[in-house]
């Protein structure tokens, strides 16, 4: 019996002799099934060829990636904070190294993911940490391959982690959510995007699908209730979910000047 993990978007699927016959999230008009079909693969076989990489990104912030890259190659983030450390997004590998790291920041409070894309081995994870509960929205639950006691579906528009705030802006997901942690950025606010809004590569302006591979874009009303969501919430960095996707000052700004651009774009 193994937890099979699915090569082209790295979701760890739930104890099987076989692999599963498609993978649903690569299926999806969100995602894609390569051009040389479905391949699989295993946390064991994961762990001897590739590692999970650290990288400091500012006072507090920790960013993780499998290294090599593999599947969608995104970031997940190891938040410190004062009423217990979160890890926000997931990665496909969790290796040794990395549960040592965590134990000796202090562990983890919660587990928090934006949307399916990164749900990856969140089960993994959980356990490997002492059953870490795992914060995902409701909307988004029909997604989840693995499911668990530690698996906790919110509900409505905003929930509060300790000081950090959950916030459901839909769009690329029904229940697409980004993370607000006030004390971060010298106290001026930090967001952690996952996909929900991306930031650009010249780090100017985020942008929003449906799609991004597959490059469908999102409608003006969905994009609307994004700002919406995320507008009574002031903070200076946003944390994509890429490599260097990071916006260091007056993200607020660049958020409603985004929406400005985008929805000018789309409807002109």
């Amino acid at each position: 019996m193994t937890f099979h993990i699915c090569t082209a978007c790295g979701t760890q699927f739930g104890e099987r002799l076989e692999p599963p016959p498609v993978c649903p999230i690569c299926e999806d008009d969100r995602q894609f099934v390569p051009s040389s079909g479905q391949a699989w693969t295993d946390m064991a076989a994961l762990s001897r060829t590739h590692d999970v990489t650290w990288r400091l990104e500012a006072g507090g912030i920790h960013s993780l990636q499998v290294s090599p890259d593999f599947a969608i190659g995104q970031r997940a983030f190891l938040i410190e904070s004062p009423d217990g450390n979160i890890l926000w997004d997931c990665l496909s590998l969790i290796d040794e190294a990395s549960i040592d790291r965590i134990g000796a920041l202090g562990g983890l409070s919660a587990i928090a993911i934006s949307h399916p894309h990164f749900f990856t081995s969140m089960m993994e994870w959980s356990s490997a940490l002492g059953d870490v509960p795992i914060y995902i929205h409701s909307d988004n639950g029909e997604w989840a391959q693995r499911s668990g006691g530690a698996l906790n579906q919110w509900k409505g528009e905003s929930v509060q982690l300790g000081r950090s705030t959950l916030i459901r802006c839909g769009g690329h997901f029904p229940g697409s959510s980004v993370m607000y942690c006030p004390w971060l950025a010298g106290g001026q606010g930090a967001l952690f995007a996952g996909d929900t809004m991306q930031v650009t590569l010249d780090r100017k302006y985020v942008s929003f699908m449906r799609s991004y591979p597959n490059l469908i874009p999102l409608g003006p009303e969905a994009v609307r209730r994004i700002g919406e969501a995320v507008r009574p919430y002031r903070f200076e960095a946003i944390y994509g979910g890429f490599s260097g996707r990071t916006i260091e000052r007056e993200g607020s700004r660049i958020v409603d000047r985004s929406m400005t651009r985008y929805l000018s774009a789309i409807e002109g």
